[in-house]
């Protein structure tokens, strides 16, 4: 690194002395990450998304956030990736290391919207819970029943969800329709109901820190 990039870094400024930082951020994040702009007045970070659906395709993660430091680090020398591990094995995780970028600890969004420390206490005596968070909620036909085929063949629901017990709505805002909603599809998948308030979580600490 030369000695003015180490100076801008420093800093906390980009190449044209602005501070700006670029959030390379999972698609379903968009909207809580924008609110947490707009509630803290962070206007010195910049936001750019890669589609949410490659939680489906969590091999895929790493290579495309890759792509996206690349097309970005000339600009910005602050650069945050605002995924957790998501089902890389921690293959993101060496990624950023890799790159000198740093990424939001956990292992999944359920986790760090939690608080990591608190899930990981959960998480011992929730082997049978299934979650669901204000982007899964709104997206619930599009990011589960669809892709798993309950739509067409809804006589597969056992299959997928029969060892499970209860879906936790983790939410991240106070919107009664949107809880509605999470019942309904609880009432879907044939599972118990729970509503979690957990707000932003470590999202919020963690971006509070840049």
């Amino acid at each position: 690194m030369a000695l003015s990039d180490t100076t801008l870094t420093e800093q906390g400024l980009d190449a044209t002395g602005t501070g700006r930082i670029l959030l390379i951020a999972c698609g379903a994040l968009a909207r809580e990450i924008l609110d947490l702009k707009a509630l803290n007045g962070w206007d010195h970070m910049d936001l750019t998304c890669l589609p949410a659906k490659l939680h489906l395709y969590p091999e895929k993660i790493t290579e495309e956030v890759r792509k996206a430091v690349a097309k970005h680090q000339g600009a910005y020398a602050t650069i945050f990736v605002v995924y957790a591990d998501c089902g890389t094995g921690g293959l993101l995780q060496a990624a950023c290391d890799e790159m000198g970028v740093q990424m939001v600890a956990g292992p999944h969004c359920y986790s760090f919207f939690e608080g990591n420390e608190r899930f990981a206490h959960h998480s011992e005596s929730e082997f049978t819970a299934f979650y669901l968070t204000d982007f899964l909620v709104r997206q619930f036909e599009a990011f589960i029943l669809k892709p798993m085929g309950l739509d067409r063949h809804p006589e597969l629901r056992d299959m997928y969800f029969g060892n499970y017990e209860k879906l936790v709505y983790q939410a991240q805002t106070d919107d009664p329709a949107l809880t509605e909603k999470a019942k309904q599809a609880a009432d879907q998948l044939g599972l118990a109901f729970e509503r979690r308030f957990t707000g932003y979580g470590d999202l919020k600490t963690t971006l509070a820190r840049l």
